[in-house]
C-alpha cells in the first residue's frame, strides 16, 4: 500500500524528475477532469478513481463538484464509501469541493443518498440558490498567504456548522463559512479547479506531511 511521504509534500520535485506520490480524483461524476489538469500542472501524478481498489494506489483524494446525490449513490453502489473510510483512518488526505464537501460532511439535512460522513460539519445544499445565482468572491485564506483567493461559487453549498475539531479557513463577508479543515480533511464550497490559482491544490497536497 502506498504510504504518505513524511519529509516532503505530494508535489513533484521537477528538478529531480520523480513523483513522490499519486493524487486521485473521484471520477464518478462532476468536474473531475479540471482537477486532474491542475494536478498535472503541479507535476503530480493524477489518478481517475472509479473503483474502490484504486484507493490503495493513491496518497490523497479529491472529490469534485457535481451532483452530490449522484456521487453518493454511485460511491455506495461501487463499494467506494467503506474503502474510503478505511483509507482516511489510515491518514489519507481527502478534499471535497462543492458537491464533494457535501459528500464528506457528517450532516447534510435532507440528503437522499449515502454520504461518506467523514468531517464533523453540517453542510446545506444549494444554499446560495440555483445555477443562475452563481457568483465569485475574493476570500482571505490565512494558510494561502496575504493575497486573496478568487473563488468561484456554482450552486454552492454552505457550511452552517463545524465541530470543535474543525478549523474555519475562509468566510464570506457576511460570515458564512465556505472553507474548513479537520486534520487531513479539507472542504471548500467553491471550485478552485476553475481558476488558474493553484494555491488551494498546493495547500491540500501539503496535508500529507502534517
Amino acid at each position: 500500500m502506498s504510504k504518505l511521504p513524511h519529509s516532503s509534500s505530494l508535489v513533484r520535485n521537477r528538478s529531480a524528475g520523480s513523483v513522490t506520490a499519486r493524487a486521485g480524483v473521484l471520477g464518478l461524476q462532476g468536474d473531475f477532469a479540471e482537477h486532474l489538469v491542475t494536478l498535472d500542472r503541479l507535476g503530480v501524478e493524477g489518478v481517475d478513481v472509479r473503483r474502490p481498489e484504486q484507493l490503495d494506489e493513491i496518497d490523497a483524494l479529491i472529490i469534485p463538484g457535481g451532483e452530490s446525490t449522484t456521487i453518493g449513490k454511485l460511491a455506495s453502489q461501487y463499494g467506494i464509501i467503506d474503502k474510503l473510510k478505511d483509507r482516511v483512518a489510515e491518514g489519507m488526505p481527502v478534499w471535497g469541493t462543492c458537491a464533494g464537501a457535501i459528500f464528506i460532511a457528517k450532516d447534510v439535512p435532507g440528503h437522499p443518498h449515502p454520504l461518506a460522513s467523514l468531517m464533523d460539519m453540517t453542510v446545506e445544499r444549494n444554499a446560495f440558490g440555483r445555477q443562475i445565482d452563481s457568483f465569485e468572491a475574493d476570500l482571505d485564506v490565512k494558510p494561502l498567504g496575504e493575497k486573496p483567493f478568487h473563488a468561484v461559487f456554482i450552486r454552492a453549498p454552505r457550511i452552517s456548522r463545524v465541530g470543535p475539531g474543525v478549523e474555519v479557513l475562509a468566510r464570506l463577508g457576511d460570515g458564512t463559512v465556505v472553507a474548513a479543515r479537520q486534520g487531513r480533511l479539507l472542504a471548500t464550497s467553491f471550485h478552485p479547479e476553475l481558476t488558474h490559482d493553484e494555491r488551494f491544490h498546493r495547500y491540500f497536497l501539503s496535508l500529507g506531511k502534517s
